[in-house]
């Protein structure tokens, strides 16, 4: 029997490239080897309605049971990957048991960054990536009184805003001059930073943290650059990931901040694939390789790397799009937003329901909506069409933007 494919890794990029080789042909052996002792699951909600209890753990699950054995995948659960000899088409797990495969895919995520600083280690620091941080997060919540959020990204906002309405005292602490540096305008930035400050969370930019002390053990405070001293019943750190890469590496395959891969998913050895937050890819979007960090791209990239293992070759050029749950905003982004030179609103920020559209030389590029869902789907159709409104049009709600869809 053929050793067929290997998938290393267990969330939205393995369970769908296994989906998607099947659903193109794929007739040889499947296993997907995962180090997390449970089926693939969503992640989005871990850091929002999971840590409220409006997120049931029932609905976590990508896929039932029932999925993977029907379509003969097989899964390998609480499997770490230790080794790999792309040579002899060997995979090596922790205590030595090896897995042959003709095909592998990489799908191994990332990895919270971690924080170099005295106390980091303390009972009562956490981060959170897997459900397994996020059952130690929603257990240490209830009996928390103050919480200090390090890092003013997505994650450490939708932390921030769970604690805060939960009525815990909070504040988030950023080492650059504004929130979400990385990820949209300062348009969108200090709109979200005045709804925090508006619901009693703390922020604190162009902060940086000397240390975090305890007492016998757990947590007490977290130590300011400046000396200051903020009291901590519970500290959060969310200062971005780290791709796991260091498999493929060690195996010779090219890496540079993420496993390299082209249109359709190949890695520079022609037999393995990969998809996900662990890979960096070309894009018609963007005039470099990109890393993105979201389901989308997880999803999408792993269907590319599906057909590919199948024998079809289907181009990885989905327009990228995300998301980010805080109070009762939805934040609904699509594009990149980096190295635009104008822009428009459509809506009302004072309402909290508005569009941002994005341009660069002319041509639309990206586009921020709060509570606007209808311009966000549009967006992802503009976008994908090529199509682009003038920023007179974007900001003039008489105007419908489905007519540059229709010519």
């Amino acid at each position: 029997m053929s050793d067929g494919l290997v998938i290393v890794g267990g969330s939205y990029a393995a369970m769908q490239i296994a989906a998607s080789a099947r659903e193109a042909g794929y007739a040889e052996p499947i296993r997907i080897v995962s180090e997390e002792p449970v089926l693939p699951y969503q992640r989005p909600p871990l850091s929002k309605g999971y840590l409220t209890g409006k997120f049931m753990p029932a609905a976590l699950p990508l896929r039932a049971e029932a999925f993977y054995r029907d379509n003969r995948i097989d899964v390998l659960l609480g499997k770490r990957a230790e080794g790999l000899d792309l040579t002899g088409g060997r995979l090596t797990l922790a205590g030595g048991e090896q897995l042959g495969f003709e095909r592998l895919a990489l799908t191994t995520g990332t990895r919270p960054r971690p924080l170099p600083l005295p106390g980091a280690d303390l009972d009562g620091v956490l981060f959170l990536r897997s459900l397994a941080d996020a059952d130690r997060l929603r257990e240490r919540l209830g009996s928390a009184g103050s919480i200090v959020v390090i890092g003013g990204g997505f994650i450490g906002l939708e932390l921030a805003s769970v604690a805060a309405t939960l009525g815990k005292s909070v504040t988030v602490l950023e080492a650059q001059d504004r929130l979400l540096a990385r990820g949209v305008s300062p348009q969108v930035a200090g709109f979200l930073a005045d709804i925090h400050r508006a619901r009693g969370v703390t922020l604190r930019l162009r902060t940086t943290v000397r240390e975090i002390r305890g007492d016998n053990g757990r947590v007490r405070s977290v130590v300011l650059g400046d000396g200051d001293a903020l009291a901590a019943d519970l500290v959060l750190i969310a200062i971005g990931v780290v791709p796991n890469v260091e498999l493929a590496a060690q195996a010779g395959l090219a890496c540079q901040d993420g496993l390299l891969v082209d249109r359709f998913a190949r890695t520079t050895d022609p037999r393995v694939v990969a998809a996900g937050d662990c890979t960096r890819h070309p894009s018609a979007f963007a005039e470099q390789l990109l890393r993105l960090e979201s389901v989308q791209n997880a999803l999408d990239q792993a269907k590319t790397a599906g057909a590919t293992l199948a024998g079809l070759e289907k181009p990885y050029d989905t327009v990228p799009w995300f998301w980010s749950d805080q109070y009762e905003l939805k934040l609904q982004m699509v594009g990149l937003v980096h190295g635009h030179d104008r822009h428009a609103v459509r809506g009302s920020m004072e309402q909290r329901r508005f569009s941002i559209f994005y341009f660069r030389a002319g041509e639309l590029v990206a586009i921020d909506s709060v509570n606007r869902a209808a311009d966000h789907m549009l967006g992802r159709k503009l976008l994908a069409a090529r199509r682009s409104p003038s920023p007179e049009q974007a900001s003039d709600e008489s105007f419908n933007l489905q007519t540059l869809l229709a010519a």
